[in-house]
């Protein structure tokens, strides 16, 4: 199964050509795809009209939708953050650290388009879509 995150979905629904986006489209229909509740959010509170929100929204239930977080899965994504830390590296967002738990605890791969990812991949084990 592949988690698609919001910087996938976002350039996806403003028509930007970017490889995750090229991949996401030769992947639709196709694999099981999944989207994050918390990703679900984030699309969603970007959506201009009703009628772009009830669209995305159909759009999003299609796919498997995957609860993110967790009393256990925030504790082990606190753990991954404190290793990164420990290699030096800090991420940005607590929403990446989550995302990236929950792939690599369930072993989903991940589709994105942020450099966040990149250390999770090198040092956890996380694993990306080549685009």
């Amino acid at each position: 199964m592949i988690l698609v995150d919001s910087s996938v979905w976002i350039d996806y629904l403003r028509g930007n050509a970017t490889a995750p986006v090229e991949k996401l489209e030769s992947l639709l229909g196709i694999a099981p795809l999944a989207v994050g509740d918390l990703i679900l959010a984030e699309v969603l509170q970007g959506c201009g009209s009703e009628k772009e929100f009830d669209s995305v929204r159909t759009l999003l239930f299609g796919l498997v939708v995957v609860d993110l977080c967790g009393a256990e899965l925030a504790v082990q994504s606190a753990r991954h953050f404190r290793t990164l830390r420990q290699h030096g590296i800090t991420v940005r967002k607590t929403i990446d650290c989550i995302i990236a738990t929950r792939c690599v605890v369930d072993d989903l791969e991940l589709l994105h388009d942020d450099r966040d990812f990149d250390a999770y991949e090198k040092h956890l084990g996380l694993r990306c879509v080549a685009c």
